[in-house]
C-alpha cells in the first residue's frame, strides 16, 4: 500500500504538520506562490505590486525602497543652470508693472533734469534738503565711508568678481551661452559713464557748500549711479542661484545699500540729493534691460 505523506495526515494521525517557511525568509516578505512556505497564502497568486515591478520615480531621485518620487532638493554640479527663470514675468500683472516702473523712472528722470536746468522750485526744496542733511550730527567718518561704496574701484570689482564666478558655474554646468548674462551686466556698467558725462555737462549744476565747493558739474551723481549699477546687476546675476526665499533679501539689502550711498555722498557735501535720485532713474533702464537680455536665445 502507498504511504501516505504526513503533510496530508488523515484522522488517525495524532498531529499534523504545518507548512513552514523556507529558513532565512522573512514571512511579511515572501511572495506568497505556491511552495514559497508562506504559512499565509497557498492560492499560488502574485503579489500586488513585486518588488521588481516598482517605479523609482525620476532618474538619480533620492528615497529608500521604494524611493520617495521626485528631484533632488541639493543641487549637484552636473543639474542644469536657467538663468532665466526668476527673471521671467510670472503673471500678465507683472508684465505690467515692468514697463509702468520703467516708465516711471524716465519720467522721473526728466522732471529733474527739467527743474534743476529751469532753477524751477523743485530744485530750491532739493538744496534746502541737501544743507540739513550736510549740517546733521551723523558722523562724518560713517559718511565717508558709505560714499566711498560708490566709487568704481570698490563697486566694479564686486561685479566683476560675481559675473566671473555666475559665468564659470554656468559654463561648468554646460548652459548654453554662459556667457551672456555676464555680458550683459558690464556693458550696462560701460554704459553708466557714457550716460552720466552728458547729462552732466549738460545741466552743468554746481556742488553744494562742502569739499568740492566752487565745481559745476554735479547732476547726476556717478558715484550714486556706479553703485547702483554694480551692485544691482550683481544681485540679478545671483538671483538665479539662490533659494525663492533668499532672493527678496538679498533685493532689500541692495536697496538699502544704495540708500546708504546717497546719504554718505549727501552727508559729506559731494552731491545734492537730486543728483543721486536722478541716478536711480538713469540706471532703473540699464538694470531693467539686463535680465530681458541675458534670456535672448538664438532665433529670439
Amino acid at each position: 500500500m502507498r504511504e501516505t505523506p504526513r503533510s496530508q495526515g488523515t484522522a488517525g494521525d495524532a498531529e499534523p504538520v504545518l507548512p513552514q517557511p523556507r529558513p532565512g525568509c522573512a514571512l511579511a516578505h515572501t511572495t506568497g506562490a505556491s511552495g514559497s512556505g508562506s504559512p499565509h497564502r497557498s492560492d499560488g497568486r502574485p503579489p500586488q505590486t513585486p518588488r521588481g515591478a516598482r517605479h523609482t520615480g525620476h532618474h538619480g531621485g533620492p528615497g529608500t525602497t521604494p524611493p520617495v518620487p521626485g528631484s533632488p532638493t541639493v543641487l549637484s554640479p552636473s543639474t542644469p543652470w536657467a538663468p532665466s527663470t526668476p527673471w521671467a514675468p510670472s503673471t500678465p500683472w507683472a508684465s505690467f508693472v515692468t514697463p509702468l516702473a520703467l516708465i516711471a523712472s524716465l519720467t522721473l528722470l526728466a522732471l529733474c533734469t527739467w527743474q534743476i536746468a529751469a532753477h524751477g522750485p523743485l530744485r530750491a526744496y532739493d538744496e534746502r534738503l541737501g544743507r540739513a542733511i550736510a549740517g546733521s550730527p551723523f558722523p562724518s567718518p560713517v559718511a565717508e565711508f558709505l560714499a566711498d561704496l560708490g566709487n568704481t574701484a570698490v563697486a566694479v570689482p564686486v561685479l566683476a568678481v560675481t559675473a566671473g564666478w555666475v559665468a564659470w558655474r554656468a559654463r561648468r554646468a554646460g548652459a548654453p551661452r554662459w556667457w551672456l548674462p555676464p555680458l550683459t551686466a558690464a556693458v550696462a556698467m560701460v554704459a553708466v559713464p557714457a550716460l552720466v558725462v552728458p547729462f552732466k555737462a549738460l545741466v552743468d549744476r554746481p556742488g553744494p557748500p562742502g569739499p568740492l565747493a566752487g565745481e559745476t558739474g554735479f547732476f547726476p551723481s556717478g558715484h550714486a549711479a556706479t553703485a547702483a549699477v554694480a551692485y544691482g546687476a550683481a544681485a540679478l546675476l545671483l538671483l538665479p542661484l539662490l533659494r525663492p526665499r533668499l532672493r527678496r533679501p538679498l533685493l532689500v539689502a541692495v536697496a538699502v545699500l544704495n540708500l546708504a550711498v546717497a546719504a554718505g555722498l549727501v552727508r559729506r557735501g559731494y552731491h545734492w540729493p537730486l543728483d543721486t535720485v536722478a541716478s536711480w532713474c538713469l540706471s532703473g533702464p540699464l538694470l531693467w534691460a539686463v535680465p530681458r537680455m541675458s534670456r535672448l536665445r538664438g532665433g529670439d
